[in-house]
């Protein structure tokens, strides 16, 4: 039993450190936030790096510009009738970064304990190192007057290999969009 726990343990662990939530957000405190009132697209109003075709795609556009138009409006935020300019512009930005941990585990070998000093066989330890892709999702929120960057926030998530159905990729990136903007406006 106690083999079998110190096996599970780094799985465990890097588990749960694949699990945790990197939500970041920035504002200018300057700023009065209670006057922006409107907001429209800046334009290229969704950016992809690395500009990938595996990445970009128009469905992937229209997912991340209705999460955040909904997310906006919950917000208190309108957009700006058509050919006027909004009050704040908004940019998105879809990053894939590719990034790599190490997990070693070892097992076997002799200790010492509360019965006795005994011989538990050879030790073995192993270094894995595994690849993996994580998604950013930023949202960029600029004055619509001075065109200066007033509010920004993101959130990260690990890609999967399978990225299911189109309704399973809508409900991921609206639950990412929703985290980002809930830190706004801030406090």
């Amino acid at each position: 039993m106690r083999r079998l726990l110190l096996l599970l343990m780094p799985i465990l662990l890097l588990l749960g450190a694949c699990q945790s939530q990197q939500i970041n957000r920035d504002f200018d405190a300057s700023r009065d936030f209670a006057a922006y009132r409107s907001w429209s697209w800046q334009e290229p109003a969704v950016q992809y790096k690395p500009d990938d075709p595996r990445i970009r795609s128009d469905l992937t556009e229209q997912r991340l510009r209705s999460a955040v138009a909904d997310q906006l409006d919950q917000r208190g935020l309108r957009p700006a009738a058509a050919g006027a300019k909004g009050d704040l512009k908004v940019q998105v930005w879809l990053v894939v970064d590719d990034r790599q941990q190490q997990v070693s585990s070892g097992f076997g070998g002799g200790f010492g304990g509360y019965w006795g000093p005994y011989w538990g066989g050879p030790a073995y330890n192993e270094t894995r190192t595994i690849d993996y892709k994580v998604a950013t999702v930023q949202v960029d929120l600029f004055d619509g007057k001075d065109g200066k960057l007033v509010w920004r926030g993101s959130d990260e998530r690990i890609v999967r290999d399978s990225s299911g159905n189109p309704a399973q990729r809508e409900a991921e990136v609206r639950e990412t969009v929703a985290r980002v903007l809930s830190q706004y406006p801030p406090r």
